[in-house]
């Protein structure tokens, strides 16, 4: 059976919403994981609006549930240091009792302006493409390697530099937090294939999701991974009015081999908005 999540864009919203959202998921069971997404700047509605960083309000609300598992849908990589993203990830991990998903991707695409925007409001470098990629694939190993050993060691990469790297406390899950790399290029992919427990791609248009989904299957094969010991995962917008078309798209996403269906709630949120999706969507579904 698939699982199914939420997602709380922290942008245009109040915390206290936020929170009320989360606590609410928290007690129905048939919604298991919940995210946040990683934006330091509203990319939608006013551009001067409240938005709140991610790995903060993550931790504040890890205090405040018990059961969902949750995570960042997905980390930038280009807005912390991987060394000292390790670090900020195991402290959630071990507030939340061991609860951390491990969301990361190559960071905002340069052709989107209000996401572009954040890198120079906050004194960010802005790399290439290429650049986004490959570091991604040096953090995902750096990250692993300081939440496994039990030895300071050193990292000589072409984007990471580290010198007698070590994290303690270690993550609360053993070995590591699952590891969810978001994103659809060719280039993230061979990623995911290397690194990543989950794969997560927007929803949108079906066919290019179950294409890049064979790509995957490719490049698995290609280093002898199997393409099953990947869960998919897709995030799907829900419609409030139209809960019927979030329950196709929801009807697509399961017979295209995805498992891991994460529902993207919009603001304002109406009252017990968890046990609507609950009732609308995941039993409507199944």
């Amino acid at each position: 059976m698939p699982s199914f999540g939420i997602m709380t864009a922290p942008m245009q919203v109040d915390y206290r919403d936020i929170l009320r959202v989360w606590q609410e998921a928290d007690a129905v069971p048939e919604i298991e994981h919940a995210w946040l997404f990683d934006h330091l700047m509203p990319i939608g509605g006013s551009p001067d609006g409240p938005a709140y960083e991610g790995w903060t309000l993550l931790s504040a609300l890890a205090a405040q549930t018990r059961r969902l598992r949750l995570g960042l849908l997905v980390t930038s990589n280009r807005f912390r240091p991987p060394a000292m993203l390790a670090k900020i990830a195991a402290t959630v991990d071990v507030v939340s009792g061991g609860r951390l998903e491990f969301g990361i991707g190559a960071g905002s695409r340069p052709d989107h302006p209000l996401a572009r925007r954040e890198y120079d409001a906050h004194g960010l470098p802005f790399h290439d493409f290429a650049h986004s990629v490959g570091s991604l694939a040096e953090a995902c190993t750096v990250i692993r390697r300081l939440w496994t050993e039990t030895e300071p060691f050193d990292f000589d990469g072409t984007y990471v530099q580290l010198t007698g790297a070590f994290c303690n406390p270690k993550p609360a899950q053993r070995p590591y937090p699952p590891i969810l790399i978001g994103g659809r290029s060719s280039a993230t992919l061979r990623v995911v294939a290397e690194h990543a427990d989950l794969w997560n791609i927007p929803g949108g248009d079906i066919d290019d999701v179950v294409r890049r989904s064979a790509l995957l299957d490719r490049y698995c094969a290609e280093i002898g991974r199997d393409p099953a010991s990947i869960t998919r995962s897709i995030h799907l917008p829900v419609s409030y009015q139209q809960p019927r078309m979030s329950r196709e798209a929801i009807t697509e996403a399961v017979a295209a081999g995805f498992q891991h269906i994460v529902l993207g709630l919009p603001a304002p949120y109406p009252t017990n908005v968890a046990r609507w999706v609950a009732d609308e969507l995941v039993t409507a579904s199944a």
